[in-house]
């Protein structure tokens, strides 16, 4: 597959100079590179939430079937605690 890219020109000349010093192409180093970043995990460790679980005796017995508009109205209020 062929393709053109653009280069910042002192990128271009550094690449090309480290193709030389290490007795290879500049395709061959691009093709490395690309597939050492492919190759890369993605993200670092995977996100914990923290536990922020409060005491309590669970759900208020009046709630157990509120619509949450009826939740909602008696926050706002400041009932139900």
């Amino acid at each position: 597959m062929k393709t053109t890219i653009e280069l910042p020109e002192a990128l271009f000349e550094k690449a090309k100079r480290q193709a030389r010093a290490r007795k290879t192409t500049l395709k061959a180093l691009i093709e490395q590179g690309l597939r050492m970043v492919l190759a890369e995990k993605h993200g670092g460790p995977a996100f914990t939430l923290r536990d922020a679980s409060v005491g309590g005796t669970g759900l208020n017995p009046d709630f157990k079937d509120a619509s949450w508009e009826m939740v909602r109205d008696t926050i706002y209020r400041g009932e139900g605690a």
